[in-house]
């Protein structure tokens, strides 16, 4: 008797071939797939009666740079699509990742599933990754003239500028950032007898 789980990997090496890397763990199934075949590949989840994974629940951005403790030593930033089969009953994560840690550039899958539309904003706006073929990517999250993406690793965690009211302006105003940096350290007791009372 097979697994739903073995049906499953068994449905997607049948339709996506060699050019998918299928693992499972935990019950779950994740697919990546190579840049230059994501589109295609998405289309493929969409469209094959197999498979027919009708919706796209989530669509987010990863960056992996410091993944491991900093032990990755693999691409920097990934698209991870979680999708649903409502007709099989099963889920898949498919996982992309941009070639080039410089410029993060991977397909919009808007043509695929519409809702995929505000999720790529949202991963344009906070890890920096583009998608190619997206009508309207914009910042969605962070103030238009915010500078950076704030879930990159590499992003200050005070960020670079802060707003604030000026009374006299009348008016909110951005100013270089004036949160000094410092170390909490813990307090730690010293007392030999502390709790054996």
């Amino acid at each position: 008797m097979t697994t739903k789980i073995a049906a499953l990997e068994r449905a997607l090496r049948t339709a996506l071939g060699e050019g998918a890397v299928i693992s499972t763990a935990l019950g779950e199934v994740t697919v990546q797939v190579k840049a230059a075949d994501y589109l295609k590949s998405m289309f493929i989840l969409r469209d094959e009666p197999s498979l027919h994974f009708e919706q796209l629940l989530d669509l987010c951005g990863v960056d992996y740079s410091t993944y491991g403790e900093g032990t990755w030593d693999g691409l920097r930033f990934a698209a991870t699509s979680h999708l649903l089969s409502v007709k099989h009953n099963w889920r898949v994560r498919v996982r992309v990742f941009a070639p080039d840690d410089e410029m993060p550039l991977v397909a919009s899958v808007v043509p695929v599933w519409r809702s995929a539309n505000w999720y790529e904003r949202e991963a344009f706006d906070l890890y920096g990754i583009l998608f190619d073929g997206h009508n309207d990517l914009r910042r969605i999250l962070t103030d238009y003239g915010f500078i950076g993406h704030p879930f990159r690793k590499d992003f200050p965690v005070t960020g670079y500028v802060e707003m604030r009211y000026d009374p006299e302006q009348k008016r909110v105003i951005y100013q270089p950032v004036t949160i000094e940096p410092r170390e909490i350290i813990p307090r730690v007791i010293r007392e030999e007898s502390y709790g054996l009372k």
